[in-house]
């Protein structure tokens, strides 16, 4: 099948008519090609213990046609200690080139079954790969990190934002060879407990104005997003709000942003990138697991309610996230005005558009 435009929350297939599996996703653009790559889930069913298949990555020119070019970060199979084993709960890489080092650095979360979160740091000649572990285990800050992002400025510099599990969100300087935290940082949005803390953090820059969104803390079920901006990569961070506005369901559509990206040759066309990772569990209102978490994290909280309330939750452990699906939604800007005295990014819902329809 040859697609000719984008459509939120199908079933997207590649160019040998195959599920995309590149979820908690970004897109890099290299030499004329974008490159699609995400957590490769299409083992991942819910029963079988399996949390991943490695990073698998695909190219394209057109953005909408997906030709599969494999797994860049396979998974260790004969390796159980190994971040990077099946059943080692690893999420979102995010890959950057250093100019300096001429090497491509990726970043990946690992979960950990006591709630702990840390990274794996590897590095490749190429971006296809192969690549190296070059850290593993690692706590940046001596910090619990979860869901993040990694940006390079124009000067070479580059960012490292993440969710400080449970807490608050963190913006460190990397190193120069981007392997490591330098130690400097600095905090935003903190927030005592979920589904409030900010994750999935997916940072972008327009016009010189630096912007967050981020989603709430409920696992695999969606909430409303968030977006801020600031002046620098640090900040401060003035919160403009929720970007999908005409979202009812107070689940940016039923999915979670994992990354933003200009489109090369267009004035002003941003795409989000988000996962829809239960599109069998659309049913459920937002405010009901809003309610469970804020229960889960309250010490004084009914234990017969939350049990009564989780019987009916989907169990984000044991979800089929071989079945997700993606929506890619252009943003639109609205500058500073009255109602939004430091403007506003805002994603609205199409069931299908074309990147020629913008400047």
């Amino acid at each position: 099948m040859i697609y000719k435009s984008i459509r939120p929350g199908r079933i997207w297939l590649d160019t040998e008519g195959k599920r995309i599996q590149a979820h908690g996703g970004s897109v890099i653009y290299i030499d004329g090609t974008y490159y699609f790559y995400g957590e490769n889930k299409e083992k991942t069913d819910g029963k079988n213990g399996i949390w991943h298949w490695g990073v698998r990555a695909y190219a394209s020119r057109d953005l909408y046609n997906w030709e599969d070019k494999g797994l860049i970060i396979p998974p260790e199979l004969d390796d159980e200690d190994s971040s990077l084993h099946p059943k080692s709960m690893m999420d979102r890489p995010h890959i950057i080139y250093n100019a300096r080092t001429k090497k491509y650095v990726a970043w990946l979360k690992i979960m950990h079954k006591d709630g702990k979160q840390t990274a794996t740091v590897l590095i490749a000649d190429s971006f296809l790969g192969p690549y190296r572990k070059v850290r593993e285990w690692m706590e940046p800050l001596s910090m619990s990190a979860g869901d993040f992002d990694l940006a390079v400025a124009p000067d070479g510099k580059a960012y490292y934002y993440f969710e400080r599990v449970h807490s608050e969100t963190i913006c460190a300087d990397l190193t120069e060879d981007y392997t490591d935290v330098t130690g400097f940082y600095s905090t935003h949005f903190p927030h005592p407990a979920p589904p409030y803390v900010r994750e999935a953090t997916a940072h972008f820059v327009r016009n010189h104005k630096h912007y967050l969104i981020t989603s709430g803390t409920t696992g695999y079920m969606p909430n409303p997003s968030e977006a801020a901006i600031a002046d620098t990569w640090h900040g401060p961070y003035t919160v403009l709000g929720n970007p999908h506005p005409a979202d009812t369901t107070n689940t940016s559509f039923h999915s979670q942003i994992s990354s933003v990206f200009k489109v090369q040759g267009k004035k002003d066309l941003y795409i989000a990138c988000a996962d829809r990772w239960q599109p069998n569990h659309m049913d459920i209102s937002y405010e009901r697991y809003e309610k469970m978490f804020v229960m889960l994290f309250d010490p004084y909280a009914d234990q017969d309610e939350l049990d009564c309330i989780m019987r009916d939750h989907p169990n984000d452990l044991n979800a089929n996230t071989s079945i997700a699906d993606y929506i890619w939604l252009p943003l639109r800007f609205v500058e500073p005005c009255t109602e939004y005295p430091h403007g506003m990014v805002v994603i609205d819902w199409k069931e299908e558009w074309r990147i020629e329809d913008y400047e």
